[in-house]
């Protein structure tokens, strides 16, 4: 199984990486009329999918460093969650309960850690010269 799940991940990136690539490779047999048509209907499909295509290394990264760390929230509030029905089922059971607060309290102490990461990302981002600010959405 191990296998066969390396050999859909090769193909996957070989797909992909070809997908990415055929614009180019295209390029070179158009004409320039052609070529113009091409930019102009990949960069009206870029603008529609709320892609900019004027984008700096400092926007992505904080993207990328949001979304990170939202799923890392996301991940805390399910253990909270999840320890939270624990507490409940353990009917009285010492050890389940125990287990249940040290979950809690670990998750709690992750999620404000996360929350403290992502306001030193927001300051920094935000102060970055030339940067108009942190994205959020």
């Amino acid at each position: 199984m191990n296998k066969f799940l390396k050999i859909v991940w090769y193909n996957l990136v070989i797909f992909f990486s070809s997908l990415v690539s055929i614009k180019y490779a295209l390029a070179g047999l158009l004409n320039d009329d052609l070529k113009q048509e091409v930019n102009t209907v990949t960069g009206n499909l870029a603008d529609s999918s709320g892609f900019d295509r004027n984008t700096d290394l400092a926007s992505v990264v904080s993207k990328v460093i949001s979304a990170f760390l939202a799923l890392l929230g996301i991940i805390f509030v399910i253990l909270i969650i999840i320890a939270g029905y624990n507490m409940m089922i353990a009917s009285g059971d010492e050890e389940k309960i125990r287990k249940s607060k040290d979950t809690i309290r670990r998750a709690i102490i992750g999620l404000i850690i996360t929350i403290g990461a992502y306001a030193i990302t927001w300051f920094v981002f935000t102060n970055l010269p030339g940067n108009g600010g942190m994205d959020v959405t």
